[in-house]
């Protein structure tokens, strides 16, 4: 975006006449740590045994797993700080399956496809729908998630 004085803002996210239905995104990729894990449980008070007990015999799985939800807000994360800072206006609904685990020292990251622009009654205003596939390491899909965002226009 470029303000009123000629400068271009960094960060700025894109409003929805900059997107297309088709158009494709790939984030940064992360990796998930220890310390994610315990500030995300603790702020969250998901303090379940599978994730505050590494020893823990009655888990569904082995290792260090996190909890979805850490996932898709990391990816969420990337997200907000790129594509829509500045121009997202609300998540409106979200759709969620989660397909594999992720571990801690694994590390994420999405693909994005835009899916659809509604524009609205009122004006400068868009429904816009992506499909985001947060996939591993190793390419595995651990998460595909439908986002309908309302998002700003010039």
């Amino acid at each position: 975006m470029v303000k009123s004085d000629g400068i271009q803002r960094l960060g700025q996210g894109a409003y929805w006449q900059d997107l297309a239905a088709g158009q494709k995104f790939d984030t940064f990729r992360r990796t998930v740590t220890e310390t994610d894990l315990v500030n995300f449980i603790s702020v969250t008070g998901m303090l379940e045994a599978i994730f505050i007990d590494s020893t823990f015999a009655g888990g569904a799985m082995p290792g260090r797993p996190v909890p979805g939800a850490l996932t898709y807000t990391l990816i969420e994360g990337f997200i907000l700080q790129s594509m829509i800072q500045g121009t997202g206006l609300a998540m409106l609904e979200l759709h969620q399956v989660i397909h594999l685990p992720v571990h801690v020292g694994d590390t994420i990251h999405a693909e994005i496809e835009v899916t659809d622009i509604r524009p609205t009654s009122r004006a400068g205003r868009a429904v816009v729908t992506s499909v985001n596939r947060v996939l591993n390491q190793h390419g595995d899909c651990v998460m595909t998630y439908t986002a309908k965002r309302l998002l700003a226009g010039r």
